[in-house]
């Protein structure tokens, strides 16, 4: 099968080596960071890197002025830096404005940020839309702070800028126009599975779908920094998107070994919605969820709301905000898996080949069983597994193929999932059994 082809293709090293080169860039919502970071991955898929100038009005939005940061610490009176951006780039509050002063113990703790629960995680947290200075630590290194005053340097700017994301539209090798849109952010500093695992996992699944021989679809692939990013990009190309989307994935938090979850779009039961379930619930997966539409969580709330109103969920691990390493140091190489990388890397692809088969089907020998065997697709000897199932899809899908069930209604009644339906399909359409209805 196409999958296990591929699964052969990307390793789990390579993944860990895209990682490694990204882990210890600092990024933002604007800047040079996020910059590198597409140019690396443009090693993997060709994206088109466009910009937006701050100040541009994108809907109810500005695009901010670029952030550029060169040094951020804290050192105690013996000159000893106690906290250093060198060390962890969470470090520093992310859009922080510049400081270059001795500030007192009680004044310095109100630009301090840490969590008591988890006393040895370095918070991640922003400051995009209000200018103001602080650094993050972890609660053990806050409550050893204990000089009455420390020097406290941020050597940061915001400019007149630009607004920058990467996106790749691999064309369909038919004439069709419908495009299926790709999603992920690259805005964060070092988090594994909140932050690179989305834009990794994106740029190889580019690269399996550019392979394929055939493809029925336009796929848009888009790497923005999250939120501002999406709107910017929907404030350009919107229109467009809307006119041709018919199913779209936002890729973020796909690298760890816990549960899986698929959030639908707000549509609730379109293609991607009933293709995603239907893999959920019959792939054997031992752990997963499934979510309605909400209107929190990463970049599917721009996708679907309600100008655009796009048939675009997003499948994960564990769902952001719902493990406690999220937005933390803790979230970091050792809380991921690159075999469960790879895994989401494949159940992805598989969702892409289900999309590219997905429809209704005419049945065109509709009176009664049309002969099998004289076309050679019953096995007369075989296993007994393979040869039921073989029988129960082929009579399944010529009997349901009525112009009323689709696909995903099919596979449900068999109780399997639709990527094992796939080579069925096919024999069925290359023995002029089956014809996909087009519409």
């Amino acid at each position: 099968m196409l999958v296990e082809i591929q699964k052969n293709q990307i390793k789990p090293n390579d993944l860990e080596s895209y990682f490694d080169r990204l882990w210890p860039i600092l990024r933002s919502i604007t800047g040079e960071g996020f910059r590198k970071s597409l140019r690396i991955l443009q090693e993997i898929l060709p994206y088109e890197i466009e910009s937006i100038a701050s100040g541009t009005s994108v809907f109810d939005w500005t695009v901010p002025q670029e952030w550029k940061i060169t040094e951020a610490f804290i050192a105690n009176k013996e000159g000893e830096k106690v906290i250093d951006i060198k060390n962890n780039n969470l470090h520093v509050l992310n859009y922080s404005t510049a400081v270059d002063s001795l500030v007192k113990l009680e004044d310095l703790q109100e630009h301090l940020y840490s969590l008591e629960d988890l006393p040895e995680a370095i918070p991640y947290v922003t400051s995009y839309y209000q200018r103001r200075w602080g650094f993050c630590l972890s609660h053990n290194q806050r409550i050893q702070l204990c000089d009455e005053e420390y020097l406290v340097k941020i050597e940061a700017e915001h400019f007149d800028g630009q607004l920058n994301w990467g996106h790749k539209v691999i064309p369909a090798t038919n004439s069709s126009k419908k495009e299926f849109l790709l999603s992920s952010y690259l805005c964060h500093p070092s988090m594994a599975n909140n932050e690179l695992s989305g834009p990794i996992l994106l740029s190889f699944l580019g690269k399996l779908i550019s392979q394929l021989p055939e493809r029925n679809f336009n796929y848009r692939l888009m790497i923005v920094p999250e939120t501002i990013g999406s709107i910017s990009y929907l404030s350009k190309y919107g229109e467009e998107i809307k006119d041709n989307c018919v199913g779209g994935l936002v890729a973020t938090c796909v690298a760890d070994e816990h549960a899986w979850n698929y959030k639908k779009s707000k549509q609730g039961d379109s293609a991607i919605d009933k293709i995603c379930m239907n893999l959920m619930n019959f792939s054997g997966l031992k752990n997963y969820k499934i979510h309605d539409f909400f209107p929190t969580g990463s970049d599917e709330r721009q996708f679907c709301s309600p100008a655009f109103d796009l048939p675009v969920g997003s499948i994960t691990r564990s769902m952001y905000t719902h493990y406690k390493e999220y937005h933390t140091s803790l979230d970091n190489k050792d809380f991921i898996s690159f075999e469960a990388f790879q895994e989401s890397i494949e159940f992805y692809m598989k969702v892409i080949l289900c999309f590219e088969s997905f429809g209704k089907y005419e049945n065109l020998n509709p009176h009664c069983e049309p002969m099998l065997g004289k076309r050679n697709l019953y096995h007369s000897i075989g296993a007994a597994n393979k040869t039921k199932l073989s029988q129960n899809a082929f009579l399944y899908l010529l009997s349901f193929s009525d112009g009323e069930h689709d696909l995903v209604d099919i596979a449900n009644k068999m109780k399997i999932s639709l990527y094992e339906l796939l080579p069925f399909i096919k024999a069925l359409v290359d023995a002029k059994l089956l014809k996909k209805i087009e519409e």
